[in-house]
């Protein structure tokens, strides 16, 4: 969902993997040489996804990293079906309250630029959750813990499926060599 902290965690998640990350609303903004809010403005939501369906095909047929992808990357089957073949998708779930608290002063998103935020995060999450389901690996609740935390929870469910090594990990606070 918007606001659920893809970016903020999947950036934290990659640096204590050690791996790249990208996201998927950056390389289209790049692409566009636009805002999506202005491109999806002007060119309409189909056309967006449109784009939005070959970046994931691109970065989901490009190796290794963290991808964190647009809130309504999972609305084509295309998508949901590349993301879950070929990687571990984790769906990062809040509530639309939480959502809203988020992102109430939120002018960028083009979604929720209507009369009221709130339905509309809620109708989005009716839509969407279902998918997001179908299409994770692993549920995390995001609730109110910070960044940390919820890279932190996504690391011991990746270790405990044996994804990642957790000795390959580095803690985040990396002890400092004696002087």
């Amino acid at each position: 969902m918007p606001g659920s902290g893809k970016s903020s965690v999947g950036r934290q998640l990659a640096r204590r993997l050690r791996i790249g990350f990208t996201d998927s609303d950056v390389v289209i903004e790049q692409r566009i040489g636009e805002p999506i809010r202005l491109f999806f403005e002007r060119e309409g939501e189909l056309r967006f996804r449109d784009l939005e369906e070959t970046v994931i095909a691109e970065l989901c047929s490009g190796g290794d990293g963290v991808i964190a992808t647009g809130g309504g990357a999972v609305l084509r089957e295309a998508n949901r079906r590349a993301l879950q073949q070929s990687a571990t998708v984790v769906y990062l779930r809040s509530s639309p309250e939480e959502l809203h608290r988020r992102l109430r002063r939120d002018t960028q998103r083009p979604l929720l630029q209507v009369a009221d935020p709130r339905a509309r995060l809620q109708q989005l999450y009716r839509e969407r959750d279902p998918l997001y389901r179908e299409t994770a690996h692993f549920v995390i609740e995001t609730g109110r813990p910070n960044v940390q935390s919820l890279v932190g929870m996504i690391l011991m469910q990746l270790e405990l499926a044996g994804i990642v090594d957790p000795m390959q990990v580095p803690s985040p606070v990396e002890p400092q060599s004696p002087r």
